[in-house]
């Protein structure tokens, strides 16, 4: 298992990745889409949210080693959708 510290980084840094991406393709897009962008822009900050606050707080009951794996996967499913709705923009 990861240190807390570093897995909130990672999660932290990936979001600040995909939020630049968003805006990058919202600035040099097309302007119909702008309603699409800002949705996107606000998964990405609850996202964000969402995982920082679970790392803190493991599931009761769940082994911290099968609640951190499940974590990861759970926000690689999530940012694969994020990036796949950020190449539609």
């Amino acid at each position: 298992m990861a240190n807390k510290r570093l897995l909130k980084h990672a999660i932290n840094s990936i979001c600040e990745d995909l939020f630049t991406e968003c805006v990058a393709a919202s600035l040099y897009g097309a302007d119909t889409h702008k309603d699409n962008a800002d949705a996107l822009l606000f998964s990405i900050i609850r996202l964000q949210k969402e995982f920082t606050c679970r790392v803190s707080h493991p599931e009761p009951g769940m082994p911290a080693k099968k609640f951190y794996k499940d974590l990861r996967e759970k926000f690689a499913i999530q940012v694969n959708e994020i990036v796949d709705h950020i190449n539609n923009l």
